[in-house]
């Protein structure tokens, strides 16, 4: 173990029970609890206790400042809790960069100590920095604060660091519960969204189906009895073409609104990709796109709407084709992931890509970034999938493509539908 180079090897012996309790207790911790202060109270505490220190101070990076706040103290004066955050460049040395423990004998000397005068009045002789990291991320330091200069043995300074090390992955367990929570909530807003632009979809799309199917067919008879050649057929033609582009959208509309159960049977995923490639394959040609199919022969039957999932991997092709205009390629991958028991697809484009804030909005409905695009496809496409209990995502950077990654559970038996709940579309 390298520790810095103030950590002259001493003759101080430690209690190896004692440390090995302590370190279980905070192990312990670290693996069932699911309040963050929780751990990181017991580990100042402990930290302090093991070393007869009169305290320490913990700091979490903050990602979005960049700066070291405050999370926890203990043995010390309230106003050590007060303290405003450290920068980064104050923190991050070479040698705590490297995970050592970074020494601080003189208190007065040291630029890391910025009250070395409260400190000496609280009687802190000499201070210990811990590095806490995840992989090569630091994510937050514990300062140990001492009543006396000492030298530390290799086994205490390896101690330390183990502390550090369990302190860090409560940290990093913590962010991601955080982030899959922050997630979660956007997801279900979403929903609610999606639910209630469903009804209104539905309601708009109802009224005004019938009035334009008048106005095609009256225009229609029209184009039929009026000269062949003059602006008043070129007029005719034009509501004729506007209309059914409407009527388009209003089935759009019409499908985006209908929670339609699928109907389901056991069939192979690849099944459905080809039917959809050969479906497009015209289309594919016209364009000048290449199709790189790289199809798995280990794929397990599963329950599926053949149909729907079709129109998924359509949706999908379509938009790379539009992505990529003239001249590109799409592949379509298949693979089956046997630990979660899934089946992946993956559709990739060398297109134009999607910008980075656009890329969380693109399964919303009505957004769309095309001239004349609805923003329903990949709507309907997400409703599919998750009705299908698989999910869907998007990778993407302008001028480097897209890539959508498909995964579908594998099912062989319908499950119970679950009961939607209270104020959410049926």
């Amino acid at each position: 173990m390298t520790t810095s180079s103030a950590n002259a090897e001493g003759d101080s012996s430690i209690d190896i029970e004692a440390f090995y309790r302590v370190f279980r207790d905070i192990s312990t911790l670290v693996h069932t609890s699911t309040s963050l202060k929780e751990v990181l109270d017991l580990i100042v505490w402990k930290a302090t206790d093991i070393l007869n220190a009169k305290g320490a101070l913990l700091r979490i990076r903050n990602a979005e400042t960049d700066q070291f706040e405050v999370a926890t103290a203990y043995g010390l004066g309230e106003r050590y809790l007060s303290k405003g955050p450290v920068t980064s460049e104050k923190i991050l040395t070479k040698e705590i960069s490297q995970n050592r423990v970074f020494i601080i004998e003189d208190i007065w000397k040291a630029p890391r100590v910025e009250y070395p005068q409260a400190a000496w009045d609280e009687g802190i002789r000499m201070m210990l920095d811990v590095p806490l990291t995840v992989g090569v991320q630091m994510v937050g330091v514990i300062r140990i604060y001492l009543p006396e200069k000492r030298k530390f043995s290799d086994d205490e300074l390896s101690f330390i660091i183990s502390i550090g090390e369990q302190c860090a992955c409560a940290i990093n367990k913590a962010q991601l519960i955080e982030n899959q929570k922050a997630r979660y909530d956007h997801l279900a807003i979403q929903t609610e969204k999606m639910s209630a632009l469903g009804r209104m979809a539905a309601g708009i799309a109802h009224e005004i189906n019938n009035p334009l199917a008048g106005i095609l067919l009256f225009s229609s008879n029209l184009s039929k009895k009026v000269p062949q050649a003059g602006p008043l057929k070129e007029g005719l033609d034009v509501i004729i073409r506007e209309t059914v582009r409407c009527k388009s959208i209003i089935q759009e509309l019409l499908e985006f609104s209908r929670d339609r159960e699928p109907q389901k049977e056991l069939i192979n995923v690849n099944t459905v990709i080809e039917k959809a490639l050969k479906f497009l394959e015209n289309e594919f040609r016209l364009h000048h796109i290449g199709i790189e199919s790289r199809l798995s022969d280990h794929m397990q039957e599963t329950l599926l709407d053949e149909n729907q999932i079709e129109q998924v991997f359509v949706n999908l092709l379509l938009n790379a084709v539009q992505a990529i205009g003239e001249k590109g390629g799409i592949t379509v991958k298949s693979s089956m992931d046997q630990d979660r028991k899934c089946a992946v697809i993956e559709i990739a484009d060398t297109g134009s890509g999607i910008p980075s804030e656009n890329i969380g909005k693109i399964f919303e409905p009505f957004f769309s970034t095309k001239p004349k695009g609805t923003g329903l496809g990949l709507a309907v496409s997400y409703g599919i999938v998750k009705n299908h209990e698989g999910d869907i995502h998007a990778f993407s950077k302008p001028g480097e493509g897209t890539r959508f990654v498909l995964e579908f559970p594998i099912l062989t038996r319908v499950s119970q539908p679950k009961k939607p709940p209270s104020g959410q579309r049926k």
